[in-house]
């Protein structure tokens, strides 16, 4: 399972410009796929040794009524359910009793606990850190969530156990893992019919099943066998809107899904033919997205609805998930058994994709027809040239491809090789991702290289040129 990092503290110490340079939540996936919203409370960590999962709780400022309370409630349920705990306060504001109340919590209930004392930039680290030793939180650590200063120093002490724990066990745990059995995690909001569906799959009641939503508060696993295939269905707690979740423990049953989805190989992303697609839908899918997994997109609920019905839910597909042009969309009765058959089959053929092997002479052959179709633009009137291509991964598929002045290629014309690959090699159901590398100029200081002689004799070349 992923570590889980809970971002803690007293409002306005700069927790959720941590947690957006820790996830890069406000670049890279907005610019990647078009379309695509999220919820920022939840994340998947990229700044640090490994990956992680990030929760951004809200300010703790001492009280403990009214809204206070909640916000205690949050913040302690973070610290139960995370590895570790970033406890943040303010090097510029000094030491409040905000900032003890919040030490008190974090050393109560946090597993392990680490001081990170923000804005910092321009400050001697030293002093900057002095009073906060009396916290009792251990060695603070001088950061800059905003400028980023100290912050990859900060996450490679505190990921260090875990890169330990990953080198001694990965072999193990793969062996476990692997066991030739296709993961398939299936998420949703509440009372979506994630249990019913798995329920149906497996032909038997092994999961709860009750028309409350959460029911299911926890990720639970389960292993089945078709047609002398390995399965294992993980059945992920609901995901519901932050306005619509009361109970502090389903809140945080959500860290339970995203772990579980990066354990799969597939997700099944269940939608609910009556309510639509919601923007908690859209978040729950852009995550996925995100971790590169496989993905099949479920209309359940189907049956009942009218022709016009019909017609208007697959309209707001179109409109609502542009992102998700990639994945197979499917439209099932869980309840009924109506087309489930279909579903094994759709996230077999989307793992298919998503592990292909691409051959390099495949590739470059795809990259020369697509530039020749339709040639990269000019900047500043030197074209961009795409040189030759290789695959740099798989799950999902990566195509890595060298050219020059790579950097400056258009988004769309990313996404237009994106597609050519795509229905070039079959990779229905991945996402597809491409990675540029501009190679070095091979006359960039060659002239500095040639002899006093050969400068000579170019001269004289040149001006008899002019002539």
């Amino acid at each position: 399972m992923l570590p889980v990092i809970a971002i803690i503290g007293r409002p306005n110490v700069g927790k959720s410009t941590l947690f957006n340079r820790l996830t890069r939540s406000r670049d890279a996936l907005v610019a990647d796929y078009p379309g695509l919203t999220r919820d920022r409370q939840y994340g998947f960590g990229k700044l640090g040794p490994l990956p992680y999962l990030a929760i951004d709780t809200g300010g703790v400022a001492g009280g403990e009524v009214g809204i206070n309370k909640l916000m205690v409630e949050q913040t302690v349920r973070a610290l139960q359910e995370a590895d570790v705990a970033i406890v943040m306060v303010d090097g510029r504001s000094g030491l409040t009793s905000a900032d003890e109340h919040v030490a008190k919590l974090a050393r109560k209930h946090s597993k392990k606990t680490w001081l990170a004392v923000n804005k910092a930039e321009g400050l001697d680290a030293d002093i900057a850190s002095v009073e906060f030793h009396g916290l009792g939180l251990g060695e603070p650590v001088a950061i800059s969530a905003a400028h980023g200063d100290y912050v990859r120093a900060l996450m490679d002490k505190v990921l260090a156990p875990f890169v330990e724990m990953s080198d001694d066990h990965s072999t193990e745990s793969d062996k476990a893992e692997d066991d030739k059995a296709l993961r398939i995690a299936v998420i949703g909001r509440p009372n979506v019919g994630k249990s019913t569906l798995i329920n149906r799959l497996i032909g038997e009641d092994r999961l709860v099943v009750y028309d409350q939503p959460g029911t299911t508060r926890d990720s639970v696993a389960v292993p089945f066998e078709r047609d002398g295939r390995k399965y294992l269905l993980i059945d992920t707690a609901g995901v519901r809107r932050k306005s619509k979740v009361h109970e502090t423990v389903e809140k945080f049953s959500i860290i339970k899904a995203l772990q579980a989805m990066e354990r799969a190989q597939v997700v099944i992303a269940l939608l609910d033919a009556h309510d639509g697609v919601t923007e908690q839908d859209v978040s729950l899918m852009g995550l996925a997205v995100e971790r590169g997994r496989a993905l099949v997109v479920v209309t359940n609920k189907w049956d009942g609805l009218t022709h016009n019905q019909k017609r208007h839910i697959k309209d707001e597909l179109d409109r609502r998930l542009p992102f998700l042009d990639f994945a197979e969309r499917m439209t099932i009765s869980a309840l009924h058994g109506t087309a489930v058959g279909d579903l094994l089959p759709a996230a077999e053929r989307a793992y298919r994709a998503a592990t292909r092997d691409l051959s390099t002479t495949d590739l470059n052959r795809e990259l020369e027809s697509a530039v020749t179709a339709h040639a990269p633009p000019l900047v500043r009137g030197r074209r961009i040239r795409l040189r030759y291509a290789h695959q740099g991964g798989r799950n999902p598929p990566v195509i890595i491809i060298h050219g020059n002045q790579t950097e400056k290629l258009p988004e769309a014309y990313r996404r237009y090789l994106i597609n050519r690959f795509r229905k070039a090699f079959r990779l229905q159901g991945t996402p597809v991702r491409i990675w540029f590398k501009t190679s070095d100029n091979p006359f960039k200081g060659r002239r500095n290289k040639l002899t006093p002689r050969q400068l000579q004799k170019r001269k004289r070349l040149m001006k008899h040129a002019k002539r």
